[in-house]
Order: structure tokens, then C-alpha cells, then sequence
């Protein structure tokens, strides 16, 4: 086995890991909702306020990160996001106000997240993988980060059980801490010697200023407005509805198992469509998918029906959308380009979590939120199907 091969493959593992255990737990979020709110007496803004604040915060620190990532490499980056998300683990199981819940689960677990989920990351693996393999690889380890939403899950629904929200968050903490030691396996930027160079304000200028770098920011913006939504609010939804309160960690575990494959296959399909349609033939899917889970008649089976088809599509955009931002301008700032799209993202995660608890507690129901997700579908499938999937002309240039 060559070193280069040997490298990668323990780059790989410790990407994949990572991912595994960031967005693991983060994914299990949305049970603490409900005990938290009833041992404090908090209505539903509170909490939403605080994870929608986390999103806002990881959105805003991102093309921080990936600058500092691409700048000085992504190892440093990965631990110090590793300690602040452990951090605010720990700080979030001692939250009794909402106060001390908007700076735990809001501002560090948000930056936290910042240097240890996909745009820095998966900007590594585009960094060491060969252009032709690059959706692929990326896809690959999204899928692992899909996988730990569904192994992870059981385990918070346990620990809740046993040892209720505040140590269970205390023992989620001491796990995410694992991140660090795992840093030392990425190594970044290898394709990135053969491009030309390239300033991170020469990079910003000639992003900022494309046409197709703009739509996918918008249309990122719409992939995190309905996941965050969904991901905080679906159980309390279903509970509502008087479905049992396992049947919404059931739903979202099935959201995370089915994540694994639908980016493992939008990583496969970007290597051979058109990575701007399909983009646009997966927000048109959700906004189908979200319609028919309203307007069919609500039910266990249906809730599960959803979390499989939503799971297929939730997390599908992110290969695709990274893929395509290093088609456009190449690897070099790929991290920074990408965590500028991701802010756009966040901003819309920071709206649906927010929006989600803001308007049930005026109007009584989450109608009003879902029918805006569907709105939103139509909107990113028009904006991205405009995109033209070609290299700068910089690159062009180069290449020749």
C-alpha cells in the first residue's frame, strides 16, 4: 500500500469520525426541548431561541474557520472546535436560565461546531481527493456524519432515561471531547499545490462576484431553515398529535439512518449529472415529501414514511454544494468559500428554529412554519437550476 493511499485512508477515518460524533450529537438536540422546558417552566421560545442561536453562531464563525483552516491547516482548527463544543456541553447541563442556555447550547456549541462539521472538513477530503472522485469522497463522509445522527440517537433517548437531561448532557460532553485527540489524523491541502495561487480577498472578490456562488448561498439558506425546523420541532409536533413521544425519536433516527444513504447516492450522482439539478431536484422532493406528510392523515406510519423519504433528502445538499463551489474556484480556499455558503445556511436554521417555536406560541400550531417550507422548496429549486457547473476562468487558464 503506497503512503499516499495509507494517508488518506487515516485521513478518512478521522474525518469520518469527527463528523460522526458532531453531528451526532447535535442531531439529538430536539429531546432535550421538552424536559428542559418543564423543569424551568419555559415556553418554547426559550429553548428555540438558544439552538436557533447555536445555528447563527456556527454560521457566522464558519468562514472564520475555513479561512483558518485553509490558512494554517485544519488540525488546530478541529481540536480548538472540539474543546469549545465540550465546553458548552458541559455548561449547557448546568443551564437554569435562559441566559446561561443562550451562551451554552447558543454561542459555544454553535462555534464549536464551527471547526468540526462539514465545511471544513469535507473541504479536506476535496483538498486530498482527485477531482474526478471528489463528489464521491465527499459523499462518503457525510454519510458517515449521517450515520452518527442514527446511531447516536438511541444512545441520548437512554441517557435521558437513566440519567436525565443534565448529566446526560454532561456525559455527551465528555464524548464530544474525543474530537481533539482525533484532529491528528486530518492532514489538509494536497490537491491545492497544483492550482495556482490565490489570496483568500482575491478568493472572496471573484466568489462574491459570481453569479452561480450567489444562488447557491441562497439556496443553502432554504437546506437550513427546514432541517433545523425539523430537527427541533418534529417531536413535539408528533406529541401533539398525540403520537407517543418515542415515536419522534423513532422518526428522527430514521432521518439519520436513511441520511447515510441519500448522500453516499448524491456523492455517486454528482460524479455524473449536473450537480446544480439535481440540487434543484432534491429541494423540489422536499417540498413534495413536506406536503403530502401534512395533508395525509397523520399516523405512526406516516411519521415513519416521512422520516425515511425526509432522511433520503436531508442532508443530500451538502456533497452536492460543496462539490460544486470547488468545481467553480478550486480547492485552494475551498474551506472559506464553503463556510461562507454555510453562513446563508445557518442564517436559515437560525429562522426555522427560531420561527418554529416564535409562531406556535402565538398561533397554537406549527402550520404556519410548515406551509413556509414548502414555499421555501419551490424558491431553491428555481435558484439553482440556473447554475452552470463550470470552472473560473482563472482555472481554465490554468489548466491549459
Amino acid at each position: 500500500m503506497s503512503s499516499s493511499l495509507r494517508t488518506n485512508m487515516w485521513l478518512m477515518l478521522g474525518v469520518s469520525l469527527i463528523l460522526f460524533i458532531s453531528l451526532g450529537i447535535r442531531h439529538g438536540f430536539g429531546l432535550f426541548l421538552s424536559p428542559m422546558s418543564l423543569e424551568f417552566n419555559w415556553n418554547r421560545e426559550v429553548f428555540a431561541f438558544a439552538m436557533a442561536l447555536q445555528n447563527l453562531a456556527w454560521g457566522v464563525a464558519q468562514p472564520f474557520a475555513g479561512a483558518l483552516a485553509d490558512r494554517f491547516g485544519p488540525r488546530r482548527t478541529i481540536a480548538l472546535g472540539g474543546i469549545l463544543y465540550a465546553a458548552g456541553l458541559m455548561m449547557m447541563s448546568y443551564a437554569d436560565s435562559p441566559l446561561s442556555l443562550s451562551i451554552s447550547a447558543g454561542l459555544l456549541i454553535g462555534i464549536g461546531l464551527s471547526g468540526t462539521s462539514f465545511s471544513v472538513l469535507l473541504a479536506v477530503v476535496g483538498q486530498a481527493a482527485p477531482p474526478e472522485k471528489r463528489s464521491m469522497a465527499m459523499g462518503i463522509a457525510a454519510a458517515a456524519g449521517s450515520f452518527g445522527q442514527f446511531a447516536m440517537l438511541p444512545g441520548s433517548v437512554q441517557l435521558l432515561e437513566w440519567v436525565g437531561w443534565a448529566a446526560g448532557l454532561f456525559i455527551l460532553g465528555l464524548f464530544a471531547a474525543l474530537i481533539v485527540p482525533l484532529a491528528t489524523l486530518v492532514k489538509g491541502n494536497v490537491q491545492a499545490q497544483h492550482e495556482p495561487s490565490q489570496s483568500m480577498r482575491e478568493a472572496l472578490v471573484e466568489a462574491c462576484s459570481h453569479t452561480g456562488f450567489r444562488l447557491l448561498a441562497f439556496g443553502f439558506f432554504v437546506c437550513g431553515f427546514q432541517v433545523v425546523f425539523i430537527g427541533i420541532h418534529l417531536p413535539a409536533y408528533l406529541v401533539d398529535k398525540q403520537l407517543p413521544v418515542v415515536v419522534g425519536a423513532t422518526v428522527l433516527a430514521l432521518v439519520g439512518l436513511f441520511n447515510v444513504f441519500g448522500t453516499y447516492i448524491a456523492g455517486w450522482l454528482g460524479e455524473c449529472y449536473s450537480k446544480p439539478r439535481l440540487l434543484s431536484a432534491l429541494y423540489l422532493a422536499r417540498g413534495v415529501v413536506i406536503a403530502l406528510f401534512l395533508y395525509l392523515p397523520l399516523s405512526i406510519w406516516t411519521a415513519y414514511a416521512f422520516g425515511i423519504t425526509m432522511g433520503l433528502l436531508w442532508l443530500s445538499t451538502v456533497p452536492l454544494t460543496n462539490g460544486t463551489i470547488a468545481t467553480l474556484f478550486g480547492v485552494r480556499n475551498l474551506a472559506m468559500l464553503s463556510g461562507i455558503v454555510f453562513l446563508f445556511h445557518q442564517i436559515g436554521s437560525f429562522l426555522g428554529g427560531w420561527l418554529g417555536g416564535y409562531l406556535f406560541d402565538k398561533t397554537g400550531s406549527y402550520d404556519l412554519v410548515w406551509y413556509i417550507s414548502i414555499a421555501l422548496s419551490l424558491m431553491a429549486a428555481a435558484l439553482n437550476w440556473p447554475i452552470q457547473e463550470k470552472a473560473t476562468l482563472r482555472l481554465q487558464q490554468a489548466n491549459a
